[in-house]
């Protein structure tokens, strides 16, 4: 895991190592090991690395391919990199690294040698000889690629806040993004926060020459449907499981110490497990809470038992999780709605001299463990009838939609749509704040359609060619899960320098279980499906226990030790030109009574929304 910077010029301008030193140093808590710059002429890349694979020196970037003609900078891991090292002709290594398989396969395969690949990347190559730039981002966007052109220069790094560092580009608000943030939790690609500076999306690679800008998708994930025979539930669970220890067992190659977060629910305690199977005594790792309502302990405590791993029992105090707020969002390079729970398990994890932890991230949205799929899943009987109880539902709905209770709120605003579709429905269920919401709060024109609701919907024939509950996969897939969950997973854990890589986003994985019928996946008790494919390696107290998820007392903190804080961003926000100060005033007022509808999630977006522009912008 690594960092990446880069400036290419086309006005005749020589890359200067002074500005990828500026960029390099802006994101050294990405690669504390070493740091490299490579200029040429018109071109500059700089690197900064965590080692993981091939520790030694000769396995430092910027690297540069046999031929001497292809200069490249990574950040990621191709877990299969040995066999594809094995196929490219004539091929013969110095290092024993991922990095120079990745160039050897772009020397002889050029970019589409990428098809290869399994696992989490972006990378950039720098063909000398045609003067042509590559960036290359993996299938999901487990990696950030950020970039910034115009006709004079084109500027890419891993981090917003390294290509800003360059001092190329001005960091001005892009406002219409604020609306994407408030809604979703973060800012969908291709747009950031920074007005200029764009996301190469998840899936694609660019080609940048002469001042000009192509990109290429070369796998999306609504072209993987298949055909498979589901009609033997053992053989569909079996298959799972191969996918699933295959996905854990690649994601176990390491040269340093590799270590699992273990909450105690499903999706952590099933990569553990799995771990278990091809790695003696693995270390796991949980975080514990004084407040019995919001501690999962005993059942990964139980577990990490089962199993006989290294296990870590790390208790924090409210005094503690509060210190580790402001440098967990001052590690925010793109703001976030969440995140705050991932750098407080990092960090606590780093600190016990672990380089590659796994997660369990990923297993409810791939088989459908959140409330909505269900509800979505109801929602699709009623089909037949929807179109016709038309003149019912709108004033229903009206009324409804106007309720201060989240639940019927949403449930208002879905009565109101034309469809139940997921290009309808999927919105509403993950909305933070409402359209309507939005035009009251801010003073900013509200589109018809944000990014992740035109990307839903410029793919929609695509995706209702897939099962229900496939469908809210996609979209979780294409919104929360790589827009939020990814990043803030990437950011939070890059903050300490510590590779998170997760099992259940394997791009194998996903287009099996994304072609699974619904009746497989939807039974009484949650992920089923997953359970069963361990073949009882979990325990029924683990397998049937109540969700609960790591969550922290952010209600009553906001409140109490939190409100000063929480009260000095809010009227800042309120002050700035594209907010209704009075309408941000009322929410925050609202929230503070003792029977508030008004639920923290919504206060929290508008303290980090301030929060980052004051640190990264400036200015009202």
């Amino acid at each position: 895991m690594c960092g990446i910077a880069g400036v290419l010029y086309f006005n005749g301008k020589k890359a200067e190592e002074s500005t990828l030193r500026s960029m390099t140093k802006a994101m050294g808590h990405r690669g504390p090991d070493a740091e490299g710059v490579f200029t040429k002429n018109q071109i500059g890349l700089g690197h900064r690395r965590l080692s993981i694979i091939d520790t030694s020196t000769g396995a430092n970037q910027p690297f540069t391919d046999r031929s001497g003609n292809f200069h490249m900078v990574y950040n990621g891991e191709i877990y299969n990199y040995k066999e594809v090292g094995a196929v490219i002709p004539n091929a013969t290594y110095k290092t024993t690294s991922d990095t120079e398989v990745v160039i050897e396969s772009f020397a002889h395969f050029g970019v589409q040698g990428v098809k290869a690949f399994k696992g989490m990347f972006a990378y950039a190559v720098w063909d000398e000889k045609n003067e042509e730039l590559y960036l290359v981002r993996d299938r999901l966007g487990v990696k950030p690629l950020y970039y910034y052109s115009n006709d004079q220069y084109f500027v890419f790094a891993s981090e917003i806040r390294t290509i800003l560092a360059s001092g190329l580009v001005k960091a001005d608000l892009n406002e219409a993004a604020i609306l994407e943030f408030l809604s979703y939790q973060s800012v969908s690609s291709p747009e950031t926060i920074i007005k200029g500076i764009k996301q190469l999306e998840a899936g694609h690679y660019m080609k940048v020459k002469k001042g000009q800008q192509s990109s290429f998708a070369y796998w999306d994930i609504m072209e993987q449907q298949a055909y498979y025979d589901f009609s033997d539930h053992e053989a569909v669970t079996s298959n799972i499981r191969v996918l699933l220890q295959n996905s854990v067992a690649s994601r176990m190659v390491s040269d340093v110490p590799v270590g699992a977060f273990l909450s105690g629910g499903i999706d952590s305690s099933a990569v553990v497990a799995l771990m278990s199977t091809v790695s003696n005594a693995p270390n796991t790792f949980n975080i514990a809470f004084s407040e019995k309502e919001f501690d999962e302990s005993d059942y990964a405590t139980a577990l990490a038992k089962k199993f006989n791993t290294n296990h870590h029992h790390i208790l924090l105090k409210p005094e503690e999780l509060l210190q580790d707020l402001m440098p967990a969002l001052n590690a925010m390079d793109t703001p976030s709605g969440d995140g705050i729970n991932t750098y407080v398990v990092s960090k606590a994890v780093k600190q016990q001299g672990i380089t590659v932890a796994l997660s369990g991230i990923g297993g409810d949205e791939l088989f459908a463990g959140y409330p909505f799929y269900r509800h979505f899943k109801k929602l699709q009987s009623a089909v037949p009838y929807w179109k016709y109880s038309k003149l019912l539902r709108w004033p229903l709905g009206l009324i409804l939609s106007k309720s201060k209770k989240v639940s019927l709120h949403k449930l208002g605003l879905i009565m109101e749509q034309e469809s139940v579709g997921v290009e309808d429905t999927y919105p509403i269920f993950r909305s933070v704040f409402t359209k309507d919401q939005l035009a009251q709060l801010t003073k900013l024109k509200v589109p018809e359609e944000l990014i992740i609701e035109s990307k839903i919907n410029e793919s929609i024939q695509a995706i209702t060619g897939y099962p229900d509950l496939s469908q809210i996969t996609i979209a979780e897939l294409m919104g929360y899960t790589q827009q939020t969950l990814l990043k803030d997973t990437d950011q939070m854990g890059m903050a300490h320098a510590l590779e998170i890589r997760e099992p259940f986003f394997d791009h194998d994985l996903i287009t099996y279980v994304l072609n699974i019928p619904d009746e497989l996946k939807l039974t009484s008790s949650p992920k089923q499906l997953l359970v069963d494919s361990l073949g009882g390696l979990l325990p029924k107290e683990i397998t049937q226990r109540r969700k609960q998820g790591f969550t922290l007392p952010w209600n009553v903190w906001m409140k109490n030790e939190l409100r000063s804080f929480c009260e000095t961003h809010i009227n800042a926000l309120a002050k700035r030109p594209f907010m209704n100060a009075t309408a941000v005033q009322n929410l925050w007022q609202s929230f503070l009574q003792p029977d508030s509808k008004v639920r923290w999630m919504e206060v929290w977006l508008l303290v980090v929304l301030e929060y980052w522009i004051e640190k990264n912008v400036g200015g009202n």
